[in-house]
């Protein structure tokens, strides 16, 4: 029995999952082929109540992170990879409460929580990732603007997008300690969209490229403090990185469930996979460890909505829980024989969908240099 959730958390989890099995799963197929989430469904999300929920009154949900937990439970519970919500309300909205004033969360928390604005962060290029320092996108100062100049890649929600907040360095000689956030709005001239761009999972969730040509910012959009972005984003980052560990461990908890099901009932030579010893080994370890996983997880939650999750905490939570994913989809893909390797909404698709948790929120190799950094 897990005890980091509460009563009001699971009451709450029947509203999302109804959400889910009505609005999203029977058309995320669909979404994947588009390769985007209709504006509609953030708009049905916010109305339902399902978006910005760890955000105070009257921005938001007035929840907290266990609310949050529900909703990235029941998307993973269905492999509704191509909704964006955790991205937007975890991620972006966070941002805005924690470091805005009050004419900006004024001006910008109301619509992401209603649906009718959906948020992006932009911090990868195209020659740089996780190394943020080195970001070459520019603001330069000029009266009551800054002039934004650059690229940003691998966006996502980077066409849905009616806000991003753009990693850019206001004073390039002071490398980390030169860079400050921007908010731009969709409509400013010299902001413009990329292609969408074709990944091989996530195929749902709209990921595009964006530029900006002399776009002029306003100074009111700047969040913060210039020139304490850098400090900003590492507070904010093991957030992000337990919401990647949320939902691996419900994902391989989900598929598990499924496959255990799958493997009773499929026959081979007279008899279900299930009744053969190997297969049967196979699931005894994935729920060993999946146990283990969510018991670790949840503790990172209790930590977390106690306020004392720290970034090594973080770091090994979305580690352990996005190697283990990768590990045990395939071998769960494996027992499912040639229809696990169908695109069809399965345990294929979270296979592949699994594979970039390994990446983003900061790849699993600079995880282990901030847990080698605690030896």
């Amino acid at each position: 029995m897990r005890t980091v959730l509460r009563e009001d958390h699971e009451a709450f989890r029947v509203q999302v999952r109804r959400f889910v099995e009505r609005e999203i799963a029977p058309h995320h197929l669909e979404w994947e082929e588009a390769g985007r989430v209709p504006l509609s469904l953030w708009q049905a999300a916010g109305q339902a109540g399902l978006l910005c929920t760890t955000l105070p009154d009257p921005y938001g949900g007035g929840g907290d992170v266990g609310h949050a937990a529900v909703i990235i439970e029941e998307l993973a519970r269905v492999n509704a990879t191509g909704v964006g919500f955790s991205l937007h309300s975890e991620v972006v909205a966070p941002y805005l409460n924690a470091y805005g004033n009050d004419w900006q969360k004024q001006r910008w928390l109301p619509g992401m929580a209603q649906g009718q604005t959906v948020g992006a962060i932009a911090m990868t290029e195209p020659d740089v990732g996780s190394d943020l320092k080195a970001i070459r996108t520019r603001a330069e100062r000029d009266g009551e603007h800054y002039v934004l100049t650059g690229q940003k890649t691998y966006i996502s929600n980077g066409l849905n997008a009616g806000l991003v907040i753009v990693v850019a360095k206001t004073d390039p000689e002071k490398a980390a300690k030169g860079i400050s956030l921007l908010v731009v709005e969709d409509g400013m001239p010299g902001f413009e969209r990329g292609r969408a761009l074709r990944k091989i999972g996530l195929r749902g969730q709209d990921t595009a490229e964006l530029f900006f040509d002399q776009v002029r910012v306003p100074v009111s959009h700047l969040l913060g403090e210039e020139n304490q972005g850098f400090r900003y984003l590492m507070h904010q980052l093991a957030q992000e990185r337990l919401v990647i560990a949320v939902r691996a461990a419900a994902s391989i908890e989900a598929f598990l469930v499924r496959t255990i099901a799958w493997t009773r009932e499929r026959k081979v030579f007279g008899q279900s996979v299930f009744d053969y010893q190997n297969t049967r080994f196979k699931l005894a370890e994935a729920k060993a460890k999946s146990v283990m996983l969510r018991t670790f997880v949840d503790d990172c939650l209790a930590r977390h909505l106690r306020g004392e999750l720290d970034a090594e905490r973080a770091a090994m939570a979305k580690l352990n829980a996005s190697e283990m994913q990768n590990q045990l989809l395939d071998e769960l893909l494996q027992m499912h024989g040639g229809t696990g390797f169908m695109a069809d909404g399965g345990i294929g698709s979270a296979w592949v969908d699994a594979r970039v948790a390994r990446i983003y929120g900061g790849s699993n190799e600079i995880m282990k240099e901030i847990v080698a950094r605690g030896l």
